[in-house]
């Protein structure tokens, strides 16, 4: 089902065409969540023989308004991985040593090896995102990193890194009730955040940013993943589906060993 979500070609794609409501054919939360743990039980499967086939690295991208769930499917969809093959990267304000390179250089340095599952929680989106919105550079200078995205994308797809990047998209009336919730709750009245009102009130602003973005930056090879994410329990069959079903496409092996086991004796 995932797949319907999926933008290979996004110069016709419009943002107000996506239900944040949206649940596909699922019609109770329930159904939804057996589907997703079939996926998870498989995907740590498939971790397991992407680890050890180690041709290919695996690179998934979440981006979101505020609220929208990059931390939470990172707890439902990743915790059941083995850690060893797997590693999360959370991009917060650039700092000065990273402000003294281009804007692609932190993520460079993050990239997931060979074997690897690596999740960017925020990435260098954020570039043509936030620097978009609050018009932190001219836009001569971030109107250009959208080519310069897609062009070092394709560079690490040719250099065996498959890319699966996720818009969770949420409504606006959601993002309130989720502000709401963690000042009500203590448990997460930690995760707010008072500029996070701030930033709502560019709600328009960021909506047209990620649309560009997916209309300039989804290909076949680096695809973006526009995912109706008001349910989370949705959300998190989406990418969990998906990132199941583009490992279960690899031909993975296990290597055979340079000797002959049978001619080898434990004592």
């Amino acid at each position: 089902m995932s797949k319907q979500y999926r933008i290979d070609d996004g110069s016709s794609f419009r943002i107000k065409d996506v239900n944040p409501d949206d649940t596909g054919e699922f019609k109770r939360r329930e159904e939804a969540e057996e589907a997703t743990r079939a996926d998870l039980e498989r995907l740590a499967e498939l971790q397991e023989r992407f680890y050890i086939d180690n041709r290919k690295s695996l690179l998934v991208v979440l981006q979101a308004m505020d609220t929208g769930g990059k931390d939470g499917t990172i707890k439902h969809v990743f915790s059941g991985l083995n850690p060893v093959g797997c590693q999360v990267t959370s991009f917060k304000k650039p700092t000065h040593e990273e402000m003294d390179h281009d804007f692609l250089w932190r993520i460079n340095r993050a990239l997931p090896p060979r074997g690897t599952i690596g999740i960017f929680n925020r990435s260098h989106y954020e570039d043509v995102l936030i620097v978009r919105v609050h018009d932190l550079v001219p836009k001569a200078i971030w109107s250009r990193r959208y080519e310069h995205i897609n062009t070092f994308e394709k560079l690490l797809t040719d250099e065996n890194t498959i890319i699966l990047k996720f818009f969770l998209h949420i409504s606006k009336d959601e993002q309130k009730k989720r502000l709401e919730a963690r000042l009500k709750d203590r448990e997460k009245t930690w995760k707010f955040d008072p500029n996070d009102l701030k930033e709502r009130q560019h709600w328009d602003d960021y909506q047209d940013a990620f649309e560009n973005v997916i209309r300039r930056c989804s290909t076949p090879h680096a695809p973006w993943y526009v995912v109706p994410a008001n349910k989370k329990w949705f959300r998190n069959y989406v990418v969990a589906n998906a990132i199941t079903r583009t490992l279960s496409k690899l031909d993975l092996k296990v290597p055979k060993p340079d000797f002959d086991p049978a001619k080898i004796k434990v004592v």
